[in-house]
């Protein structure tokens, strides 16, 4: 298959399937998608670590609502 049959066949994907797409090139990128490294080792370290903390335990997310409730009545007044 060549890469201008892949690039056609992309958009009849199911939106999932697009997903397990995006997370394979992921993969083969080496676990990041900025091609211009605007990210250090160190922060790249500390970011895969939350995600691995948030893999071990999915319930400790709070949902983006509440966390912008939480975060608009501590800073905007």
């Amino acid at each position: 298959m060549s890469l201008a049959d892949i690039l056609d066949e992309l958009p009849r994907l199911t939106p999932e399937q697009r997903q397990q797409v995006m997370e394979k090139v992921f993969e083969l990128q080496g676990g990041w998608l900025d091609g211009d490294d605007s990210l250090s080792v160190e922060e790249k370290r500390l970011i895969e670590s939350r995600l691995a903390a948030h893999d071990e335990n999915p319930a400790s997310a709070v949902p983006w609502e509440e966390a912008k409730a939480r975060l608009q009545s501590r800073f905007v007044r």
